[in-house]
């Protein structure tokens, strides 16, 4: 590229000295024919260069591959492959027209490719919404040996990509819980406390086991130590529960809170399933929007999946009493409603609230809404004139009514977990983890 650069300035370079000479040539006519000789080697290389760029009707081939589905607020490969037909190397100018989401309208590359070679350009793409996006067609402008002519190509590449929510993390997620490595992204590793009431099997005693599990009557029959082994109890219900209402379309690091909500559903039902317990959900705002049964068939992943993928929210107020007459009606066994929601002020929590009571009253409910880390950043800010101070004083009276709604739930017998918007992932697992090792659902 560098060379190419260097070779170009030089025809300006030439192009300049042809066109000095031309002006001194009015007051020294014998230079006339050296400035015009030198514009006609330069006007014949310009047509040779022409001739090399032109001689083949499709000289280049461009495909774009790609995943059919991408995923939000993660790196997404995509990869450009470009063919060279002619036998000289030739110089590549990438255009590749990205969906209108990500107000790409700088995005140009470059590649060098030799002579009946191949080359391959692979970018990332990071969506922050969910939906459809379309790529539209790759424009090549190829540069022949001399660099003095261009030649453009465009290939119609029309694919529609849909942006999901992340499943890259849910994968993550599952692939260390299967290897019992929740540990190395902030997932606690909870004691057990006592014995789970699900019977597994008898086994012969070995070192190391309790004692208090020791079965009688085994032992007598087989004239040996026999001990009964429990497991974790399974099949418990597990509802995710989303609020699409107006308070969850703040935005944080250029996603919404919803998605964020969104993502965490996602992880804690894969990591509900990888554990064998039955993961649903709930979508709601003024009505109720989606209900998925709780279940752990094989392709119960695939249907929140597909479920999740389409909501958006509709900018009105959350009817809670609504959301409490459908789980009345359509969850009849007790399940562990994990609720992703937001308040603003106490005020808006206790408007809520005998929904909520009506709502424990029948199934553990564990609340999850956001802590507004902007808020944070401004509290530990140092104050530097009266405004400062008062902005500063707000800000840590909106922070304390975030510390007194988790009391106020909890005053009420309701589980709350309140969370930043990037860990909100990892603490909701770890409360799921906790209530699992308690035996509280």
């Amino acid at each position: 590229m560098l060379k190419s650069f260097y070779f170009k300035n030089l025809v300006y370079y030439i192009a300049g000295i042809a066109s000095v000479v031309f002006v001194i040539s009015y007051f020294a006519p014998a230079l006339f024919r050296v400035a015009y000789l030198i514009l006609l080697l330069l006007a014949i290389a310009i047509v040779v260069d022409a001739l090399l760029v032109y001689s083949k009707r499709k000289g280049i081939d461009a495909k774009r591959s790609l995943s059919d589905r991408f995923s939000i607020g993660d790196e997404n490969k995509v990869t450009l492959i470009m063919q060279n037909h002619y036998p000289f190397p030739v110089q590549l100018g990438i255009i590749d027209e990205l969906p209108d989401q990500f107000q790409a309208r700088d995005w140009r590359r470059r590649v060098k490719i030799a002579g009946q070679g191949e080359e391959s350009l692979t970018y990332t793409l990071t969506p922050v919404s969910r939906g459809e996006y379309i790529f539209h067609s790759i424009n090549v402008f190829i540069s022949g040996p001399l660099q003095l002519v261009k030649r453009r190509y465009i290939f119609e590449a029309t694919q529609v990509v849909k942006v999901y929510p992340s499943y890259v993390q849910m994968r993550r997620y599952q692939l260390l819980a299967v290897a019992n490595r929740l540990q190395e992204v902030g997932v606690r590793r909870m004691r057990q406390l006592g014995h789970s009431m699900e019977f597994e099997q008898i086994k012969e005693y070995v070192r190391g086991d309790d004692y208090r599990t020791i079965n009688w009557k085994a032992t007598a029959r087989k004239d040996a130590l026999m001990v009964n082994n429990y497991t974790d109890e399974r099949s418990q219900q597990v509802y995710c529960i989303v609020n699409k209402g107006r308070v969850m379309k703040m935005p944080f690091g250029g996603m919404t809170l919803l998605d964020y909500a969104i993502n965490s559903s996602l992880v804690l039902a894969n990591v509900a399933l990888v554990r064998q317990d039955k993961a649903g959900l709930i979508t709601f705002a003024e009505n109720l929007d989606a209900f998925v049964p709780a279940d752990k068939k094989p392709t119960q992943m695939n249907l929140v999946l597909e479920t999740l993928y389409k909501q958006q929210t509709r900018y009105l107020e959350p009817d809670f009493e609504k959301l409490f007459s459908v789980i009345r009606t359509r969850i009849s066994t007790r399940s562990l409603l994990v609720m992703f929601t937001n308040f603003e002020s106490l005020e808006s929590l206790q408007r809520e609230m005998p929904a909520l009571k009506k709502i424990a009253r029948y199934h553990l409910l564990l609340v999850v809404f956001f802590e507004n880390t902007e808020l944070k950043a401004v509290t530990e800010q140092k104050a530097h004139s009266l405004e400062d101070i008062y902005i500063k004083t707000i800000a840590e009276k909106f922070a304390f009514e975030k510390r007194l709604m988790v009391k106020e739930l909890q005053k009420n017998g309701i589980l709350s977990v309140l969370s930043s918007p990037e860990n909100l992932t990892v603490n909701t697992i770890n409360k799921y983890l906790e209530l699992k090792t308690r035996m509280s659902i």
